[in-house]
């Protein structure tokens, strides 16, 4: 099968009205003031900003929003946007964004997941993932783009152990 990537920008545009994103960041962020769309192509949209929220205090937080149609048990992080190209993947891009929000429309939930607390997780396990969990491809027209199934658990827990930081410990590294 051959993804069009026009057809899936337009599938997620149409998920962009949806009421229920602003239930969830209203349970998220009970000070909310306002959600704005930013769907139009440019610096923030190619930054993975799909949403500004906009908080009481004048604080604003950008989102990029993944919906799944249907329930799994794993997140799917992008690691290559284009294989052959080695253009990264969300999961592994320098995105201007706060938040992931990754939602699962059958149960009604939404992970928000804390972008640079993310990119923290994958670059510490991103070798362990790929060879352990099942990698989801799909061939776009001219490119191959490549995600790996993370199950929740473990993201989360790896999530929770990019919080800690121990400073006589961790090795600053190149990332290649």
């Amino acid at each position: 099968m051959i993804h069009d990537f026009e057809e899936s920008l337009a599938k997620s545009h149409a998920y962009a009205n949806a009421p229920w994103w602003l239930d969830v960041y209203r349970l998220a962020f009970p000070d909310l003031e306002s959600a704005v769309n930013v769907r139009n192509d440019g610096w923030a949209q190619r930054g993975g900003i799909d949403r500004v929220l906009t908080l009481s205090s004048g604080k604003t937080l950008s989102v990029d929003e993944k919906v799944r149609e249907k329930d799994w048990p794993d997140i799917a992080l992008e690691y290559w946007s284009d294989r052959e190209k080695k253009i990264s993947g969300w999961v592994a891009a320098d995105l201007a964004c706060d938040f992931i929000a990754y939602a699962f429309v059958p149960s009604q939930t939404c992970y928000l997941l804390p972008f640079q607390t993310l990119r923290r997780a994958w670059r510490e396990n991103c070798k362990e993932w790929v060879g352990k969990f099942p990698k989801i491809t799909a061939q776009n027209n001219g490119y191959e783009t490549v995600l790996v199934g993370v199950p929740i658990p473990v993201l989360m827990k790896a999530l929770s152990d990019a919080m800690q930081i121990h400073w006589g410990t961790d090795k600053f590294e190149a990332i290649a």
